[in-house]
C-alpha cells in the first residue's frame, strides 16, 4: 500500500478531546491487517540500519514499536507510564499542556553506547519523545533517531526533537492539530 493509502485509512474526528481539535484515530489503519502490516513495512525501510533496539512509548508506541523490532530482528524497550514496571527504574518528569506527567524504564534493558531507534505513533508537541529520549540517554543509550506513523508538524514536535539532536522521520504528515 502507498502512504497516501495508509494515509487514508486514518480517521479524523473532530472536536476531540476538545473544541477546535482534530483528532488522528489510528485505530482504523491498525484495524485493518494490510494497512498495519503496510505501515510496518514503510517503517523498517525508514529505519536507520546500525540500531540495535527499539524503544516504544506507552501505550500506542507499543503496538509500532513491538512489530517493528520484531520486523528488523530486534528487542524491543518499553518506555511506560509512572508505576508500571516491577523492578526499579529511572524516570522522567515532563510537561503535558495543562499538567506534568511521568515515564520510566527499566535501565537494565539498555547497555551503554547501545543506539536505540524510539518509535511512537504520533508527534504532536515532541514532549513526551523528548522526555523518552533523555530518558534512554539517561540510561546510557545512544538514542540519536526517532520514527513516527503521523508528525503533526504546525505544532512543531519534530522540530524540537531535531534541536535535541535528534534525526526524525514520520511515514505521514497531518495538517492542524
Amino acid at each position: 500500500m502507498t502512504r497516501d493509502e495508509l494515509k487514508a485509512l486514518i480517521r479524523t474526528v473532530p472536536d476531540f478531546p476538545a473544541p477546535g481539535i482534530q483528532f488522528r484515530d489510528i485505530t482504523t489503519l491498525i484495524a485493518d491487517g494490510r494497512g498495519l502490516a503496510a505501515s510496518i513495512d514503510h517503517m523498517a525501510q525508514m529505519a536507520p540500519p546500525d540500531v540495535a533496539a527499539v524503544a516504544g512509548i506507552e501505550a500506542r508506541g507499543f503496538i509500532f514499536g513491538t512489530a517493528l523490532a520484531t520486523r528488523l530482528g530486534l528487542g524491543f524497550v518499553p518506555v511506560r507510564k509512572a508505576g508500571k514496571l516491577p523492578v526499579e527504574t529511572i524516570a522522567m518528569d515532563y510537561a503535558l499542556e495543562y499538567a506534568e506527567a511521568r515515564i520510566e524504564i527499566d535501565p537494565t534493558l539498555v547497555s551503554a553506547g547501545e543506539r536505540v531507534l524510539l518509535v511512537d505513533d504520533l508527534v504532536a508537541t515532541g514532549g513526551t519523545a523528548l522526555a523518552a529520549a533523555q530518558l534512554l540517554r539517561q540510561a546510557g543509550a545512544v538514542c540519536d533517531h526517532a520514527l513516527f506513523l503521523v508528525d503533526l508538524p504546525e505544532l512543531g514536535g519534530a522540530d524540537r526533537l531535531r534541536d535535541a539532536g535528534i534525526t526524525t522521520a514520520s511515514l505521514m504528515e497531518f495538517a492542524g492539530h
